[in-house]
């Protein structure tokens, strides 16, 4: 469905096009990710996340404690309790994704564990278990296997079947394209973070893949 060439022309800065390629089409078949709109609010979304396809883990590395506090004010209402988690992506992630999304506490490692990984970063003890079941691989074992482009595009895939997105990036005569893009993004980031970037990676999509 897609090849190395649309994706230089799409993600030019993606420095391996030609195993994103490889990578992408059978877990896009597999998920039903397969006509045009569906292909461009794909790899739109998902070359936003992961910086065109270069970024597979999530960045919890914080120069400073006045960023942290601005980033996670109710984890961090003064720099000074954020200063111990300065510098420290472990210990920043066991602390913020400590007993929640199927992580146990702090101690556990949880949270450093099972941190963002793939195309669309999937987060927590819970997710991994969901995901891996579904593709099944044993993420919990080997949650690194998401940093792998095969198990980074499938899990990503997989994600954007099961939240319905397909639906949404569907053309319709009677519906806003505009509206249904910033729905997929408030799916996938929680709000509209980057929501202009990623309209102008759709844009420049589009007329790829018709």
């Amino acid at each position: 469905m897609i090849d190395a060439n649309l994706i230089k022309s799409a993600l030019p800065q993606c420095k391996s096009p030609d195993t994103w390629a490889a990578a992408l089409n059978p877990a896009m078949e597999q998920f039903q990710i397969n006509n045009p709109g569906r292909i461009a609010c794909f790899l739109a979304q998902t070359g936003h996340e992961s910086g065109q396809f270069n970024r597979l883990t999530e960045g919890l590395f914080y120069k400073t404690a006045a960023r942290l506090v601005a980033v996670w004010p109710k984890r961090f209402p003064t720099e000074a309790v954020a200063a111990p988690y300065v510098a420290n992506e472990e210990k920043l992630a066991n602390y913020i994704y400590a007993n929640r999304i199927g992580n146990g506490p702090e101690s556990s490692g949880d949270g450093y564990r099972f941190r963002g990984r793939g195309l669309i970063q999937i987060t927590g003890r819970s997710n991994y278990a969901d995901v891996g079941k579904a593709l099944g691989v044993d993420l919990l074992a080997q949650p690194e296997l998401l940093i792998e482009p095969k198990w980074a595009a499938l899990s990503a895939a997989y994600f954007w079947f099961g939240h319905g997105l397909n639906a949404l990036a569907d053309d319709q005569t009677d519906d806003n394209d505009i509206e249904d893009f910033t729905a997929i993004t408030k799916k996938i980031n929680g709000g509209t973070a980057g929501l202009q970037d990623r309209l102008a990676l759709y844009r420049t999509i589009k007329p790829l893949v018709q």
